[in-house]
């Protein structure tokens, strides 16, 4: 396969994992304010989330089988994962934006502020740097929707690159040469 055919098979196949990523995070999404109200769904948003790096090495698995011709090189894999969280997090980031800007309207920092009050209300000599973590909550009730929109995205390509060293490590596989095959007898 020439590189060229590959480079476009890597980011034909990036975007379209990583929209079915995106859609995951998006619907892992919706579970984060909701869990303000129920609990469980704090729990179930945080196992999606942990959930994340395995969906990615299937994808980028399914990539090298399915695609790649059951081999891949480090390089390849490490590429082809960073372009699919970055996909991805194109998609979740038009979510946040919406939901920021149209539906929010400042609940979450909010509940941060109540859950912060109550905090200080039951165990005020446990808390150290009380300053600190007051003004990082009046710092993010100044942010608006696009500064907290490109925040998230600059941290899910942040993790989504980081993460894309040890799947690679795990994923990348070498093409079977001729001289690896066992001699006849």
């Amino acid at each position: 396969m020439k590189m060229t055919e590959n480079r476009s098979y890597l980011q034909k196949y990036a975007m379209h994992f990583g929209t079915y990523m995106g859609i995951y995070w998006i619907l892992k999404f919706i579970l984060f304010p909701l869990g303000f109200h129920i609990p469980f769904l704090s729990l179930l948003f945080l196992i999606l989330t942990l959930s994340v790096p395995f969906i990615g090495y299937y994808y980028v698995r399914m990539y090298r089988d399915k695609i790649c011709g059951g081999s891949i090189q480090f390089s390849h894999a490490v590429l082809f994962t960073i372009f699919l969280y970055m996909f991805a997090s194109l998609l979740v980031a038009v979510a946040h934006y919406i939901y920021f800007q149209f539906i929010d309207h400042g609940f979450i920092i909010n509940s941060y502020t109540q859950l912060w009050d109550e905090l200080m209300a039951n165990t005020p000599a446990l808390i150290e740097n009380k300053e600190i973590i007051k003004e990082t909550i009046d710092s993010a009730r100044s942010l608006n929707s696009i500064n907290i929109t490109m925040q998230l995205l600059s941290w899910d390509v942040f993790w989504g690159s980081l993460l894309a060293i040890p799947t690679a490590l795990m994923v990348m596989k070498r093409a079977k040469t001729g001289s690896d095959e066992p001699a006849q007898s």
